[in-house]
């Protein structure tokens, strides 16, 4: 197997995505438009999305990824509006686009345009929720576009599984779609509840940082296989599990969340930079298989499609977020107020992605009976079309939108004036424990190393009331910002005279490592203390 095209292509995203960084374009929409310029160039390679890659091997670390860093208590909180549009949302995009191809294309049939509409209905939310960051969101629609991009995949999944036994011949009733999809949510999710607590077992006991990893890096492989080779929902117990192990890791040595953070920071943006030029690249194969559609046409398809995908969601959205209120006093007395500028955004934020492509791709080439599977390249067409055009015209309005709408923004002053409340409370208990601990005799310490712990104390409880005061006049920095530099400047120093000693074989290379990784962490430490 050639690998060099492989590693060119992680190189090139990895590229793209941090020149995005320097640009007010979010990193997924300038991926997408150099993916296409680069479908182009003589000479680059066809990177055709298998699906049999991107599902099981790339799907499972993003969601796990995305699960992890959300919050178990906000989406819960955040259920009913979640559920609504992860589930409720996707079959009615599933039926509503698939009727509206049916009537739009020629020749198309039923079941061939309800495959469509499920390989069309579950909007990506990475380029929506980079986009929320970035312009800085209300929490309550972030989480709700995390949470819809969390769980879409399942239900879209299994209509697209039904839809396609009705397309290739397979008798496929209503009854039987409703049990398939009821059996790989409730399977998905209880594969999730049997494999969360060994897995988070094991994780609190393992103390070799090299098992650690391997564990960390399995977890949603083994989660995502376990789920699909018992025909549930390998999604769900992907984002079950780590719902569940995200919302105890504190209970995980400091270390291993240390390393975890790291590994995984860069797997996400490994696999999300690739993915995303992965669907600009797919421009060219997509178009050669295009064949009697091409033309007018085809272009007229593709915009007849794109819109009724974006009317779609209008149509579902703001009924399932204000309907629901006028209907239940219980909703109206626990959940949150929610406003039209709130369901603008949820709507507009329906940016389609690579779960959709993939999907697409495994689409059938033949029916039972040996028959071509009905305008099977068109399908691709439109769903590549589909994907394109929400991601630029949509991703691309999203942060002039969630402007002009002027969302109230987080106040910075509530937030550490909270944040010092919570510390306050943390250091007085940590101060008792520790004159609890210090006047028993096994735990005697000499005064200067007791005084050395409180003085640590005292600087994490005063770390966050300094953010609240003045800023040097000379340098405009504040009293956190120059405590970090000053530690930054010391460690330096003290890094040059190992390197030194290490140069000059005082010491070897192993005792340079040794020292290194200590000054790192004081460095990490010093760092995270003043942040």
């Amino acid at each position: 197997m050639d690998v060099m095209p492989l590693l060119l292509l992680v190189a090139f995203s990895a590229a793209v995505a941090g020149a995005a960084r320097r640009t007010p374009v979010p990193a997924p929409l300038l991926l997408v438009a150099v993916g296409l310029a680069a479908s182009y160039i003589p000479g680059v390679p066809d990177y055709t999305l298998d699906p049999d890659v991107v599902l099981p091997l790339v799907l499972p670390p993003l969601l796990y990824t995305s699960a992890v860093d959300s919050s178990y208590l906000d989406l819960r909180a955040q259920l009913r509006p979640v559920a609504l549009l992860s589930v409720g949302y996707v079959l009615f995009a599933t039926f509503a686009v698939g009727w509206a191809a049916y009537l739009i294309v020629p020749g198309l049939p039923l079941t061939a345009a309800l495959v469509l509409g499920a390989v069309v209905a579950p909007p990506d939310a990475v380029a929506a929720t980079a986009v929320a960051r970035r312009v800085g969101l209300p929490s309550r629609i972030t989480t709700i576009l995390q949470g819809e991009s969390l769980l879409n995949d399942a239900t879209a999944i299994t209509a697209y599984k039904v839809a396609l036994a009705a397309a290739v011949g397979e008798a496929a009733t209503w009854a039987g779609g409703v049990r398939e999809f009821l059996f790989a949510a409730v399977g998905g999710v209880g594969v999730g509840l049997v494999l969360m607590a060994p897995i988070h077992w094991l994780r609190t006991r393992l103390r070799e940082p090299l098992l650690q990893n391997t564990l960390s890096l399995l977890i949603p492989f083994v989660a995502y296989g376990v789920a699909e080779q018992v025909h549930a929902s390998g999604v769900l117990a992907v984002v079950t599990v780590a719902l569940y192990l995200g919302h105890r890791a504190w209970e995980v040595d400091f270390a291993t969340r240390l390393q975890e953070e790291a590994v995984w920071k860069m797997v996400a943006f490994v696999l999300e930079s690739a993915v995303f030029a992965l669907i600009g690249l797919q421009l060219q194969i997509v178009l050669r298989g295009l064949g009697q559609y091409e033309g007018s046409a085809a272009a007229w398809y593709a915009v007849a499609v794109f819109l009724v995908v974006v009317a779609t969601r209008f149509v579902w959205v703001y009924p399932a977020a204000f309907v629901p209120r006028l209907l239940s006093r219980r909703i109206r007395e626990r959940e949150e107020n929610p406003t039209w500028k709130g369901a603008m955004v949820t709507a507009w934020a329906g940016m389609r992605g690579v779960v959709s492509l993939a999907i697409a791709f495994s689409i059938p080439v033949t029916v039972h009976g040996g028959r071509p599977f009905p305008q099977r390249n068109l399908l691709l067409f439109l769903t590549f079309t589909t994907v394109i055009g929400t991601l630029v015209v949509q991703g691309l309005t999203l942060p002039p939108l969630i402007r002009l709408l002027r969302f109230p923004r987080r106040d910075p002053q509530a937030a550490t004036l909270a944040e010092a409340n919570a510390q306050a409370q943390a250091s007085r208990a940590a101060e008792r424990r520790l004159e609890e601990l210090l006047a028993d005799d096994r735990n005697a310490l000499p005064p200067p190393l007791a005084d050395r712990l409180r003085s640590a104390l005292e600087r994490r409880r005063n770390a966050v009331w300094e953010r609240l005061g003045q800023v040097n006049p000379t340098t405009g920095e504040s009293v956190d910002d120059t405590y970090r530099r000053l530690s930054r400047e010391m460690i330096s120093a003290e890094r040059d005279v190992f390197v030194r000693l290490r140069d000059g074989r005082y010491i070897d290379d192993e005792m340079l490592r040794t020292l290194l990784r200590r000054l790192d962490l004081e460095e990490a430490a010093a760092y995270r203390e003043a942040a």
